[in-house]
């Protein structure tokens, strides 16, 4: 009896339930959610994407690509992308295995399933990008959800959720989505302190933003026996490349080229080899260090602008600014009305107090007051708003 309980809570298909003993899990349906329909001349600041004008153009490298077939067992990898992640994170004094993954999901999902079980707990920042959480849920996974402040999870809920058995830990190190933080050498010295305590957890570093973030890099990688940094080049290099370099310890990487094998693979090498030409390209760096500056103008111009209405808001690095509010849905509606789409935080948090999330990658900083002033009114006509 004990070891066919032991079997189905390994599945995922019951969970103890504390007092209330033990229940049926139920492994929630994830709905696509198409892009939805903004009315004409509606400025875009919600959803996440960079800035076009501010990518690397890919003309150039496409006419660079090596256009023969790739067969079955060949190298999965390019080596010389490879190579470009290893030179990339040892910059910032990151050793270990190479690994590459479709995208920044793609390698979370992946390290995830190296060594946790359905039903397992994952700690994830509150509030923190939606996507996490649905993969999360995808797995079976729990959702453990720990605050943080504008330098990073708070280090003693931190230990309290390690303490109640959470066997790994989401986080960004910076550029956070939706509230901007980015670590610093303080928090993180505490954070390593917790890990110290608990080296069996599997720490995973989502560093999305990476060259454009606006903040150095401050990370935890080696704070526990296994652990990876995911670096999406879809911020930095464009979308569409579904490319993440990830870094981490030889069994954990192991693992989830293993578990490539046995799904798609290996990641494309005509786009293996796009993102490494576009990397290596002349001109990238002097444009990723002006969309970095470009980036973080806009960021401070909005909160700039909205302190001058006495309105709080956080976007310390990233691609945008987080406003705390006291309703979400009404604010959301009224600056709809008035020309502007936002994102209400409803789905990014879970027990933090309410906010918008506005992205900033494509606002210019002249246009800043405008949206200041319009949030200022959104937030004086909420209430009535919401009773009306």
């Amino acid at each position: 009896m004990a070891a066919a309980y032991r079997t189905l809570r390994q599945r995922g298909l019951v969970k103890a339930n504390g007092r209330r003993g033990t229940v049926v899990t139920n492994r929630p349906t994830l709905l696509s959610r198409p892009g939805r329909s903004l009315p004409p001349n509606t400025r875009d600041l919600a959803r996440g994407n960079p800035d076009p004008a501010l990518l690397p153009p890919l003309d150039p490298a496409l006419r660079r690509l090596d256009t023969r077939h790739r067969l079955y067992g060949e190298p999965a990898k390019l080596e010389r992308l490879v190579e470009l992640a290893r030179a990339d994170f040892a910059q910032d004094g990151v050793a270990g295995e190479i690994a590459i993954a479709g995208g920044a999901l793609d390698g979370i999902e992946r390290a995830l399933q190296s060594r946790l079980h359905p039903g397992d707990r994952v700690v994830v920042e509150d509030p923190t990008w939606p996507r996490i959480t649905d993969l999360v849920h995808a797995l079976a996974l729990e959702p453990e959800p720990v605050p943080l402040d504008e330098i990073g999870l708070d280090a003693d809920a931190l230990e309290h959720a390690l303490d109640r058995g959470a066997a790994a830990v989401i986080l960004t190190p910076r550029g956070q989505n939706p509230t901007g933080a980015a670590l610093d050498t303080g928090r993180a010295k505490e954070l390593r302190a917790v890990f110290s305590r608990h080296r069996d957890v599997l720490l995973i570093e989502d560093d999305y933003v990476a060259a454009v973030a606006g903040a150095s890099y401050v990370g935890l990688a080696g704070a526990t026996e296994h652990w990876t940094i995911v670096r999406s080049v879809s911020k930095v290099l464009g979308p569409d490349l579904r490319i993440a370099p990830m870094a981490g310890d030889p069994l954990t990487i192991g693992r989830i080229e293993g578990r490539q094998l046995v799904g798609a693979g290996w990641v494309s090498h005509l786009l293996q080899q796009t993102a490494a030409e576009l990397w290596a390209a002349a001109g990238t760096k002097k444009l990723l260090a002006r969309a970095e500056r470009t980036y973080a103008e806009r960021r401070s111009a909005l909160v700039e602008a909205l302190a001058s209405h006495d309105i709080d808001a956080h976007g310390g690095s990233g691609l945008g600014v987080w406003v705390p509010v006291a309703e979400e849905v009404p604010v959301v509606q009224h600056l709809l009305e008035l020309g502007w789409a936002v994102s209400a935080g409803e789905r990014y948090r879970f027990r933090t107090s309410p906010g918008i999330r506005i992205t900033t990658a494509t606002l210019e900083t002249a246009e800043a007051d405008a949206l200041a002033t319009a949030i200022a009114e959104s937030l004086l006509s909420a209430p009535e708003t919401y009773a009306g």
